[in-house]
């Protein structure tokens, strides 16, 4: 593989920046021409991949992506688009409702306003650094008064702020565990398991069009152009209802405590973190519930300081001789979050049957954080602006989404979806079956 235009690719796709506020601006092009203009104008503003010296990051980053409608507002050829991926030439709000199971409380009609709709041509992200926040408005300022200038609207904007300790919502550590790329600076368990205990870094055209992927193809034909250096790009703003997860997830610890037997009897709380670690596949600070924690070392709670680096250096199968198997989901349920969304080689052949659904995750929480103590919902608008990048939106995030997360056929779970991304459980619109595997004998129904 020819080593990566660090240059030509935009900061945010093979680097996390860590900056704790974000904001994501998204504006109608009236005219092919103005919407031109806009877009050269923003070129010297857009952060490369290019690393920045140690203690040299800059106060704000900025990065751009254009939605299917907004390359035809730009005036691109029918005949480059019609060659792009049928996913993202579909209109996403009639996609998300047939395929993604976007319905009810999440149906598109209920977005926010200038999401996904014909409007939204280009997304303009602003992501800053701690205690830039001057830093930031004087960028989101510039951004809109050069879109004004030229004519172009904003029809939805989106802030996004970290929450304390690195932690998501619903109170865990988020934002590692990503794939080992080839040409990047890799880690054990973030590519795909090899023989012997090893993993392979997973092919750069996995993610960015113009490098062979892990089949050895490289983008082709019209849109070669258009796409080299690029990706597809995922965002969504996932609504969490914290209080009803936090109610559900005491309910359910309960009910597992029942039939596990402790003795002496595990606490409500031990109950409670023990269910979280289930339920995700990681206790709240990161560690992984697949490995055992070092002797002496204490279970976190919400709240606790995240794990500076948690491992990720683990696998369901066995390795070899000696290696632990936890193929029937005795440690890391066969439901659990993070087994479903990177099956790793759980699905068995070695991670074959994962290996081409991998993706990289950005995003930040939006919203305030409530309280670990509140179990009383007080209104208000909080979850996570999802983000990901990937090269094939229907083999990588689609898959993830639609067969390993809303359906559970893949784990031997029939119809039951993912605990934390879908109503089964949570709104009681399920069959009620938390994600404990029956094989430890403490399945709770």
């Amino acid at each position: 593989m020819g080593a990566l235009t660090l240059e030509d690719i935009q900061g945010n796709i093979l680097r996390g920046y860590g900056f704790p506020r974000a904001a994501y601006l998204f504006f109608e092009v009236p005219t092919a021409a103005a919407g031109r203009r806009f877009l050269g104008e923003l070129v010297d503003r857009v952060q490369t991949a290019v690393a920045w010296e140690k203690g040299s990051a800059p106060a704000t980053a900025t990065n751009v992506a254009i939605t299917c409608q907004g390359l035809r507002a730009l005036g691109l050829p029918a005949a480059i688009i019609d060659t792009l991926s049928p996913a993202f030439r579909e209109p996403i709000r009639q996609r998300a409702a047939r395929l993604l199971d976007d319905t009810g409380p999440s149906a598109p009609d209920r977005w926010d306003e200038g999401i996904g709709s014909d409007r939204s041509h280009i997304l303009v992200a602003i992501n800053a650094r701690e205690g830039c926040e001057v830093e930031l408005d004087a960028e989101m300022a510039a951004v809109r008064s050069s879109a004004e200038a030229d004519g172009l609207r904003l029809v939805h904007q989106q802030d996004a702020t970290a929450l304390p300790h690195r932690r998501e919502h619903f109170g865990w550590a988020d934002g590692f565990g990503q794939p080992s790329i080839e040409g990047t600076e890799t880690k054990p368990g973030g590519g795909t398991p090899t023989k012997g205990g090893g993993w392979g870094d997973l092919k750069a055209g996995e993610f960015l069009h113009g490098y062979p992927d892990e089949d050895a193809q490289t983008t082709s034909g019209p849109a070669a152009d258009v796409l080299r250096n690029g990706t597809y790009m995922v965002y969504r703003k996932l609504y969490q209802d914290i209080v009803r997860f936090r109610v559900q997830l005491h309910e359910d610890g309960l009910r597992y405590g029942a039939c596990r037997g402790d003795e002496p009897p595990l606490s409500s709380d031990e109950l409670y973190e023990l269910m979280a670690a289930k339920v995700v596949g990681r206790w709240r600070d990161g560690f992984p519930a697949e490995l055992e924690r070092p002797a002496g070392a204490p279970t976190t709670k919400l709240g606790d300081e995240a794990l500076p680096d948690p491992p990720n250096d683990f696998r369901y199968q066995s390795s070899g001789p000696g290696a632990p198997n936890d193929g029937d989901g005795y440690r890391c349920p066969k439901g659990a979050h993070i087994r479903r969304t990177n099956p790793r080689d759980a699905l068995g052949f070695e991670g074959e049957m994962a290996r081409r659904h991998r993706i990289i995750r950005r995003g930040m929480p939006y919203g305030d954080f409530l309280p670990s103590a509140v179990l009383e919902d007080d209104g208000k608008d909080r979850g996570l602006i999802f983000v990901c990048f990937n090269a094939s939106l229907e083999r990588q995030f689609e898959v993830i989404q639609r067969q390993w997360c809303n359906d559970g056929n893949a784990f031997g779970l029939g119809n039951e979806k993912d605990y934390l991304l879908s109503d089964t459980g949570i709104t009681g619109q399920g069959t009620g079956v938390t994600p404990v595997s029956a094989a430890d004998g403490r399945i709770s129904a």
